[in-house]
């Protein structure tokens, strides 16, 4: 395709420490026409999965207003700085974020992979997710440290089996999990028995 994205006009309509919402006239490569769009604007976040020596994911249960339900889901957290974009910086926030909703580190010698990035919901956010797999993880002695703003009421490590089949009855239904899980059964970091 040939010209490029040209961002006619921008106008905030609403805009926090988490989100801001912005209407845009864009012109893209396909479309020369200016056309209207909403987005949400989110600052970047990293995803960990988190495996213990036994192949166990661990996943948190927490309560997630937007959609009425607790759920079972990777750990995950914003990355504060906007401007950072050095890979070992990042590294650090899944880290972080890891011990602060699980109460888990990487245990002595153990590695933190990147598994790429993704984008949560292209029609609607730039928001970019870091995925990562931390391998293997044991309990931190101090335990977790969450934010009560979090509402985390459960951590536990789920099986391979028991994830295929949470998956399967759709009891894990958020993006950044399914996303996690496709990038280790990708990469055959994660497998599921034959049923």
């Amino acid at each position: 395709m040939e010209g490029s994205w040209e961002i006619v006009s921008t106008k905030s309509c609403f805009k926090n420490k988490h989100v801001e919402i912005v209407e845009e006239e864009v012109c893209s490569p396909a479309k020369t026409e200016p056309r209207s769009w909403t987005v949400a604007r989110r600052k970047r976040a990293v995803l960990i999965g988190a495996m213990t020596a036994e192949g166990a994911l661990i996943l948190i249960r927490q309560e997630r207003i937007p959609i009425r339900a607790t759920i079972w889901e990777v750990p995950a957290g914003q990355i504060d700085d906007e401007s950072e974009s050095d890979p070992d910086e990042i590294a650090s926030v899944a880290l972080r974020e890891l011990r602060e909703e699980t109460g888990f580190e990487l245990a002595e010698g153990g590695d933190l992979i990147s598994l790429g990035d993704y984008f949560t919901s292209p029609g609607f956010t730039d928001e970019l997710g870091y995925c990562f797999l931390a391998r293997p993880v044991r309990e931190c002695a101090e335990g977790h440290s969450r934010e009560e703003s979090e509402s985390i009421l459960d951590c536990r490590a789920f099986t391979p089996d028991e994830l295929h089949d949470m998956i399967a009855s759709n009891e894990i239904r958020d993006a950044n999990t399914l996303a996690i899980c496709a990038r280790l059964l990708a990469r055959g970091l994660l497998s599921f028995s034959q049923r």
